[in-house]
């Protein structure tokens, strides 16, 4: 165990509470210690939901486990019950409360209640949130669901988004549309919006769309054997993987594919901007691990990005993360610690990073810009206005929030003009600012790495002619021609770097 300002994934049970928020008509009755609400917040603040999640808790406090904690647990079921009336009832532990083997599984059984009550297990020292939530929707799929009548007309279940999912609630509306478009109705969306009523007719569906699979996979590989659901196994994240989604989804339903592309733009414009602005940019991608390979493959096949590095902190999505890093010629990092990650970017020296909340925070440290494409996010990411991640609007809103970071070739030039001029050199603060000076990321990352000695432990000394030919180079990727240069002075025993050395430099790495 070790100490930690940021965590890329809760306990399980936030995952099983990001399942019981998203429903309508279940409680969660979680057997936790006092202070374990702090959970409530992400919902209320950063979601920014008009309501507290469902859950009870047991909040036992240090004096109670002397005493008969287990008959908190009773009367905290009992009490949620009698209050909120609901459906259906989940009831489990906080990784605190697991430690006193107090069984609310078994407990819950022995209350009689006139609702299913569905213990959750979940090994919190083994398994973190996204499987909390995947495992929690299976244990009420299996307990809820069953084989009903198909639907007359084709429908499909929408299998996946959660609470405090990463743009979730608008790419259940871009889908929803894009199926009308085919003539496929929406069976159930679950867990988002659904109620237990709801998932007891999923089995009426012709097929499961998992929108989702670090949510909703293991749910529809069980309703794919016991209720003869077949699922889709393209993401629509993209233009490519959108049309490839409709063309398999219209397989798995014997139907003719149907995509309305009169709102796709983002192809037109990908092919329209200057060549400086996308074509070699070299990103750095970073996230859950659905979105993470989505990210790489719309990168490199449509926007003419450059991959640095991929990598996931969801260690179930690790296998198939690696072997898209094979194929696209880079080394995948499997992580879930953000100082290993931002060692990596360091490294990589990346114009562009498509990562989570936390690889923004790293992005401005490093001076690197930085477009969120996975949770977890802040409250920033649930914008009010449409934003979806998916479908036809999706792969447009991709294209506006990865370039928009980045500085056209344009901009490089008239910065380039005007590095000496008193508005813009690189001691002045941003114009928009006022002009201020202030300690821009960019420029504590270059005197930070103009600090370190050249590699190998050989100094080398900048003649002023090339220290101004170097800032000619744009601020993003001056730090890594420095160290290429100085790299390249160690190994062939340079002292000195002039501007022919720098080019010769510049030249070597460019074959």
């Amino acid at each position: 165990m070790k100490l930690t300002v940021w965590t890329y994934e809760g306990p399980p049970h936030v995952g099983a509470m990001r399942v019981a928020t998203a429903m309508e008509g279940l409680h969660y009755v979680l057997h936790a210690p006092q202070g374990d609400t702090y959970a409530d917040l992400l919902f209320t603040m950063i979601e920014r939901r008009g309501a507290r999640p469902p859950v009870t808790y047991t909040t036992f406090q240090a004096r109670d486990l002397g005493a008969d904690t287990a008959d908190l647990f009773r009367r905290a079921c009992l009490e949620a019950h009698a209050r909120f009336q609901p459906e259906a009832m989940i009831v489990g532990a906080s990784c605190t409360a697991e430690l006193i083997q107090d069984d609310p599984g078994g407990m819950a059984e022995t209350l009689g209640l006139d609702c299913p009550v569905i213990p959750l297990e979940l090994p919190s020292y083994q398994r973190k949130e996204n499987f909390g939530a995947d495992e929690t929707f299976y244990q009420i799929c299996r307990r809820l669901a069953g084989p009903c009548d198909r639907t007359e007309r084709p429908s499909v279940n929408l299998i996946g988004p959660t609470a405090l999912g990463f743009r979730h609630r608008d790419d259940i509306t871009e889908l929803t549309a894009m199926l009308a478009d085919m003539g496929v109705a929406v069976n159930v969306c679950a867990p988002y919006g659904a109620r237990p009523a709801d998932i007891a007719r999923l089995g009426a569906a012709h097929a499961n769309v998992l929108m989702y699979p670090e949510t909703g996979e293991s749910a529809c590989r069980w309703m794919e054997r016991a209720l003869g659901l077949p699922f889709t196994k393209t993401v629509p994240i993209g233009v490519g993987a959108t049309r490839d989604w409709v063309a398999e989804l219209a397989g798995l339903l014997n139907i003719a594919p149907a995509l309305d592309e009169d709102r796709l733009r983002a192809p037109w414009y990908a092919a329209s901007v200057d060549s400086t602005y996308l074509t070699g940019k070299r990103v750095f991608v970073f996230g859950d691990g659905t979105h993470a390979m989505a990210a790489a493959r719309v990168a490199t096949e449509e926007m003419g990005f450059e991959l640095a590095g991929l990598g996931c902190y969801n260690r179930e999505q690790a296998r198939p993360v690696r072997a898209l890093a094979r194929e696209m010629g880079v080394e995948a990092l499997v992580t879930d610690d953000y100082l290993e990650v931002e060692r990596a970017i360091e490294a990589a020296a990346p114009e562009l990073i498509l990562g989570t909340q936390m690889e923004r925070h790293i992005g401005k440290r490093l001076g690197i810009p930085c477009a969120v494409i996975s949770a977890p996010v802040h409250v920033q990411d649930f914008p009010a206005r449409y934003a979806p991640q998916m479908g036809i609007e999706g792969a447009n809103v991709l294209f506006d929030t990865w370039v928009h970071p980045l500085v056209m070739g344009l901009e490089e030039h008239l910065l380039a003009m005007f590095r000496e001029d008193f508005e813009f050199n690189d001691a002045a603060g941003p114009s928009h600012h006022g002009g201020r000076p202030q300690a821009a990321p960019e420029r504590a990352y270059l005197e930070k790495e103009e600090a370190q000695a050249a590699p190998g432990g050989v100094a080398v000394v900048w003649l002023p002619a090339a220290e101004t030919e170097l800032k000619k180079i744009p601020f993003f990727v001056r730090g890594k021609a420095r160290r290429n240069t100085e790299a390249y002075a160690a190994e062939r025993g340079c002292a000195e770097i002039d501007v022919e050395f720098l080019y010769e430099a510049k030249a070597h790495y460019a074959r």
